[in-house]
């Protein structure tokens, strides 16, 4: 019969083997930050790895904390099929967008609200994989900008444009005219030299003659 402390020796090795035996776990993937504009649907995408077969009871849980944390609250569920909230402020506006054969377990979130803004996280569960990470994206809803103040910021711009075309070429215009007059009044008064110069040279030419 076995010796008590030969057992022992057998069991403090078999927990030492277990400690250092690799653990199942899950590896659940998601994307750090995701922009969308307020009133348009975004798709949270999370994907996940594991070391076993996909079970039945594969199980993923979104849930939903507020940016200013005053609200913790779930967003979807899936086990075997989707359930939806009932109730809070994504009832009715969540779908599944998943492939649990493809390892894609990402939701829609429809018509996105400032509210909206806070950190939603993708957790996985697969028997016997159960221990893992948990996805963590970070969801900013950024206000969008409406047509009325696009087609006016348009029209302000052109405007500015115009304007300025219209002051550039005026002044074009002007320092052309202004040059064409300078250019003008030189000539005339070359005009009016030379005219001098050839009546002088006349009147010489008739007073030469009378001194002999």
């Amino acid at each position: 019969m076995p010796s008590p402390t030969w057992l022992g020796a057998v069991l403090i090795l078999g927990v030492q083997l277990r400690a250092l035996w690799p653990v199942a776990a899950i590896e659940v993937y998601t994307y750090k930050e995701v922009d969308a504009v307020n009133g348009t649907n975004v798709r949270l995408k999370c994907t996940f790895s594991s070391s076993s077969p996909i079970s039945p009871l594969l199980s993923v849980t979104w849930n939903f904390q507020s940016e200013d944390l005053s609200s913790h609250e779930p967003v979807f569920y899936y086990l075997k099929e989707p359930y939806t909230p009932s109730a809070g402020r994504f009832k009715g506006r969540v779908t599944w967008d998943g492939n649990i054969e493809r390892y894609d377990v990402s939701i829609v979130i429809w018509n996105l609200q400032p509210t909206d803004n806070g950190t939603f996280t993708c957790q996985v569960k697969n028997p016997r994989d159960i221990d893992g990470t948990i996805g963590e994206v970070r969801l900013r809803v950024v206000q969008k900008v409406n047509f009325s103040e696009i087609h006016f910021l348009a029209i302000a711009i052109g405007s500015a444009c115009g304007l300025m075309i219209i002051v550039v070429t005026a002044v074009i215009i002007c320092r052309h005219r202004r040059k064409k007059q300078q250019e003008k009044t030189i000539e005339v008064a070359d005009t009016e030299l030379r005219e001098k110069e050839k009546l002088k040279n006349i009147e010489e030419k008739e007073i030469t003659p009378l001194e002999d």
